[in-house]
């Protein structure tokens, strides 16, 4: 991908990838405000993204993973004629993108009085997690005469 570097990309290396997909999430039009939503960090390992999705029931709406991207899409079968004085509630057609980190998991989503939340959780293997050392009082001679 060439684009004129927002960061020094040549003092990191292997994160090729990485800048790649901030500089495709910046030059995307998938960032719109509608439907608004909130990320919320429940704790070191559990987080839950809210979308206001007012108006939608859980048929109009899919939930996928691809590639460590979560994509949200909404769209309101609209077969029935209303005619509306006001329309203030959007129903539009949207689609919406979170890039996942590594070890990120979706464990499920709920739509509950217009919120659809979807619940993520990081698993980090085991042999990727910190590991104690234990310390010994054993006295090792490594001097050889």
């Amino acid at each position: 991908m060439t684009t004129t570097a927002t960061w020094p990309r040549g003092a990191f290396i292997g994160f090729e990838r990485m800048f790649d997909d901030l500089e495709r999430d910046r030059n995307s039009n998938n960032n719109t405000a509608y439907p608004p939503h909130n990320v919320i960090k429940i704790d070191d390992d559990n987080y839950e993204i809210q979308l206001a999705v007012a108006g939608f029931d859980k048929s109009d709406i899919s939930v996928s993973l691809k590639d460590n991207a979560l994509i949200v899409e909404g769209d309101k079968n609209s077969n029935v004629s209303i005619e509306f004085i006001h329309q203030g509630i959007g129903n539009r057609k949207f689609t919406k993108t979170f890039n996942l980190s590594e070890y990120i998991e979706v464990n499920g989503a709920d739509l509950i009085n217009g919120i659809l939340s979807i619940h993520l959780e990081r698993v980090v293997p085991e042999e990727q997690r910190p590991k104690v050392i234990e310390i010994g009082s054993k006295k090792r001679n490594f001097i050889r005469d």
